[in-house]
């Protein structure tokens, strides 16, 4: 079988000129060949062997989307390194935050090596811990390319396909700590069975703004087109956030076909796109637009459908995608050889009773919009409390089985053993079953997703009890989702003694200072209660979803 660097190495080989990427940067375009592309590489392989870096070692890379953090991944593994990329600190995330979560993801992966700018340098040595495992800080702006004829020995060659190829952290504070392992063995499989679900070749286009630190941009808009020879365009998410409108022009300048989004994007779309930019822009070219990463909305289809239609989006392009890095990727796939079903189901059921019950026309409706079908390498279960199979339209824990799950979490034996039941793998998501199409209802494990990022509450909570005023461990967070931006809103209800109105907004903003500045939330919703507001479990534990209900209920009413 073979290996990433292994199918890379081909390419080059066989097609030295065809182009494996077009990158969008400030508004020009950077066309990289596989000769360009794997001599960038060869370039890194070098550097990491001459710091002594040895195949196995994990190297982190913290550089923004473009040329350099595509050469030093696949440099990494030419080398027979396992590459993780850390997001990139913005102006929008805090220095002394960001610095904790570097230092956390060093203690627990413990790499051997970083990769980042030599402005960066001085930040990224401020977060390495004593004692640390990093024995080299490598500068991008000193690693030139070496062409072939001159390359090193490249020990990636050499890997197994069983062997760890990279790790995926997630950008959520907590997840940092928790790198998904992934086997070249596993990735490969991933990547030809999606690739037969969604009918990909070398005759597509993926168009891409998404982070390469997230598994869908990592996979899907990123190894697999890559892989594939597909041809791949890829702009920045940082410009795709300040003008969201250059990935349609993307697609209408280069006729692409495939493209993924998460919910949130396809409002953002919708509503920040001006006519003026979409002058000329044309997008029948598109045969799959893929509702990806967080839970999925009727709404939000229909609001990016009713937007684009006039610029030739057909409404049979829309598609949805259950996906995780535990998986490498997909999960399940709808939309592509039909429609994606909409199943209507009992507002109250769902919520109360734990069951998808087909609505009857009484009572208040939900439009569930399918994941689709499993991907044909992949086996999915739902799962009651005590972990037994449920029923069709039973809501329960999602439990997957396949060719291509992680490793294991690394080093994290602790994390591996619970997260596995009897060789399934245990999402955290609820969901269900109906005619064999799985649907997503919610997050066992409380996740707040903001904009596609995972926020986990523990985090907003213990930020949030810092300001001063609210009581020791007498704070809740969680996620309400807002139907006018396609994503969820983090709400955090504290409870403290002033009744004071003027006194609570002066807590209340002091929270959002505290979360802003501490985390990669900027935080609206912030609620002051009095004593005994919060509702505990029988545990003494703060419900959070209890605690949801009651905040809803009291916004209800007002």
């Amino acid at each position: 079988m073979n290996t990433l660097p292994q199918i890379l190495l081909r390419s080059f080989q066989e097609a030295p000129q065809r182009i494996a990427v077009h990158l969008l940067e400030d508004q020009a375009e950077i066309p990289v060949s596989f000769r360009r592309l794997v001599d960038g590489a060869a370039g890194y392989a070098g550097a990491l062997a001459a710091a002594g870096i040895r195949p196995g070692e994990v190297v982190v890379l913290i550089l923004q989307p473009g040329e350099a953090l595509i050469a030093s991944f696949f440099g990494a593994m030419l080398q027979g390194a396992i590459p993780s990329i850390m997001p990139f600190l913005t102006e929008k995330l805090s220095p002394e935050h960001y610095r904790k979560s570097l230092a956390a993801l060093i203690e627990i992966t413990r790499p051997a090596a970083i990769v980042t700018y030599p402005e960066f340098e001085g930040e990224v040595r401020a977060a390495i811990p004593g004692n640390s495992s990093v024995r080299a800080i490598l500068l991008s702006e000193g690693i030139a390319p070496i062409p072939s004829g001159h390359w090193p020995e490249f020990p990636g060659l050499a890997r197994a396909p069983q062997e760890i190829c990279l790790l995926q952290h997630s950008s959520g504070t907590t997840g940092l700590q928790k790198g998904v392992a992934l086997s070249h063995e596993a990735v490969l499989n991933q990547l030809g069975c999606y690739a037969g679900v969604i009918g990909m070749t070398p005759a597509d286009t993926v168009v891409s703004w998404l982070p390469l630190y997230h598994d869908m941009g990592l996979i899907a808009g990123f190894i697999m087109p890559i892989l594939l020879r597909s041809t791949l365009v890829l702009m920045s998410p940082f410009e795709w956030v300040r003008a969201p409108w250059r990935l349609l022009r993307a697609a209408s300048d280069h006729r692409g076909t495939l493209t993924w989004l998460p919910n949130f994007a396809y409002n953002f779309c919708a509503s920040k796109i001006r006519d003026r930019d979409l002058e000329g822009v044309d997008l029948s070219s598109l045969r799959a637009v893929i509702n990806c990463s967080e839970p999925m909305r009727f709404s939000s289809h229909m609001a990016f459908l009713e937007r684009f239609r006039p610029y030739g989006l057909r409404p049979e392009s829309l598609a949805t995608c259950y996906a995780m890095a535990e998986n490498v990727f997909a999960v399940s796939q709808g939309g592509i050889e039909a429609p994606v079903t909409v199943d209507e189901v009992e507002a109250r059921s769902l919520v109360v009773d734990r069951l998808a019950r087909p609505a009857n026309g009484d009572g208040d409706i939900i439009p569930m919009l399918s994941a689709g079908r499993p991907i044909p390498n992949t086996r999915v279960r739902i799962l009651d409390d005590q972990r037994r199979e449920l029923p069709e339209r039973h809501i329960g824990e999602i439990a997957i089985h396949s060719d291509c799950m992680l490793a294991g979490y690394f080093n994290r034996d602790d994390l591996t053993a619970k997260a596995f039941h009897e060789g399934w793998y245990l999402t955290g998501d609820l969901g269900y079953l109906a005619g064999g199409e799985v649907y997503i209802t919610g997050r066992k494990k409380d996740l707040i997703i903001v904009g596609g990022k995972n926020i986990y509450p523990q985090d907003l909570e213990e930020l949030a009890g810092q300001a001063r005023g609210v009581h020791a461990g007498r704070v809740v967070a969680f996620g309400v989702f807002n139907d006018q931006t396609g994503t969820e809103d983090a709400v955090v209800v504290a409870e403290a003694d002033e009744a004071d109105e003027a006194a609570r907004h002066q807590i209340a903003d002091e929270i959002r200072e505290r979360v802003t500045r501490g985390s990669d939330v900027a935080l609206r919703y912030v609620k002051i209660v009095g004593p005994h507001w919060l509702l505990k479990t029988s545990s003494g534990k703060i419900a959070r979803s209890a605690n949801r209900q009651k905040y809803l209920a009291e916004q209800a009413r007002q």
